[in-house]
């Protein structure tokens, strides 16, 4: 399906009457009557990474249990009451679907993929909301017409080749006492060191820099940054990713060594993340 059938038809499910509700899952009732073409569109727009979504009784079962980082989060999300959030790389929403609930301003998500801007039209034309998308990247903040209260960067840094200025990117988009929620992989050492993968990283090609919490410190100093907070560190397990039929490639189990999965296939520390706030 082309990409002028796929958004005209998703255009066509606005004038469904919804109902629109959170739980672990993005949650949507409809009547009903156009739950063929909603599978058909669901299924057109695969891989499915972050959710899960429910329509109906259509699960989509994504890659991600994004619940799990989200309730990471949570304790923090009194952050965002009547603030501007923008979520910057924000795949398919979400994340911002999620925010809802702690009832901010305005939530406006940044990400240069097409498939995931699709993915997430296809949600919000069942539900509705006021949530802004913009095919943009992060070095298009500085340049955008709106300054944040509150920014969500989860796992982008490490697909940046220049993390210090992805991070001045940020922080020129920032309002005077705007923060920063920031999560990314880390290896562990009490040394202000960073691995620099050869190719891949747990087979995934485009990552430059995998820091230590110290060396992630550093960066984030060095970009002007005066706060810097650690709320929390988690290793990245099967039951947070694991492969389903949404997604029709590999997944963690793919990529750690078999015979240790402390290992990547690579011999590298295996994927754990670090969940930091910044302030200025």
């Amino acid at each position: 399906m082309d990409i002028k059938t796929l958004e005209a038809k998703i255009t066509s499910l606005e004038k469904l009457f919804c109902e629109f509700k959170l739980t672990q899952s993005v949650e949507i009732i409809t009547d009903k009557s156009q739950k063929n073409l909603i599978k058909e569109l669901a299924i057109a727009l695969k891989p499915w990474r972050k959710g899960p979504f429910k329509i109906d009784d259509l699960f989509i079962d994504t890659e991600w249990q994004s619940f799990i980082k989200f309730d990471i989060l949570k304790p923090f999300m009194h952050d965002i009451k009547d603030k501007i959030v923008a979520d910057v790389g924000c795949n398919n929403g979400y994340y911002m679907f999620k925010m809802l609930e702690f009832s901010p301003k305005q939530i406006i998500g940044f990400d240069p993929s097409l498939k995931y801007h699709l993915q997430f039209k296809l949600i919000n034309a069942l539900a509705k909301t006021n949530i802004k998308f913009e095919l943009l990247g992060v070095e298009d903040l500085p340049n955008y017409a709106v300054k944040f209260d509150v920014i969500f960067c989860l796992g982008v840094i490490y697909h940046r080749s220049d993390p210090i200025k992805m991070l001045k990117d940020l922080k020129k988009s920032l309002t005077q006492n705007g923060v920063i929620f920031l999560d990314t992989m880390y290896i562990q050492s009490e040394e202000e060191i960073a691995l620099v993968p050869q190719n891949t990283y747990s087979k995934i090609p485009n990552i430059y820099f995998v820091p230590s919490i110290k060396a992630l410190r550093n960066w984030c100093l060095r970009a002007g940054f005066n706060k810097f907070e650690v709320l929390a560190t988690k290793k990245t397990d099967k039951e947070e990713q694991r492969k389903t039929a949404w997604i029709d490639s590999y997944s963690l189990e793919n990529f750690l060594n078999p015979n240790d999965e402390n290992l990547t296939c690579e011999g590298y520390e295996a994927p754990k993340r670090v969940y930091v706030r910044l302030g200025l």
